[in-house]
């Protein structure tokens, strides 16, 4: 891996990693609503996940394997 793609993606993870955070805080926004609307809550807790996967496969790919 060059020192570019190696600074590419941990440029898309901290986007991804604020994405994430904001999704939380939108999700708590929306679960402290009178009357929160149970689809956009599933439809962001989906999102979330999938942010959360995409997040750990990039960490993945930046840390060097290590053979024991």
């Amino acid at each position: 891996m060059t020192d570019e793609d190696e600074r590419e993606l941990h440029a898309e993870l901290a986007r991804l990693q604020q994405e994430h955070r904001d999704l939380d805080a939108a999700i708590d926004a929306l679960h402290q609503s009178p009357a929160p609307d149970l689809l956009m809550l599933q439809r962001l807790k989906k999102r979330k996940l999938h942010l959360r996967d995409r997040i750990a496969f990039i960490e993945d790919q930046i840390t060097p394997d290590i053979i024991a």
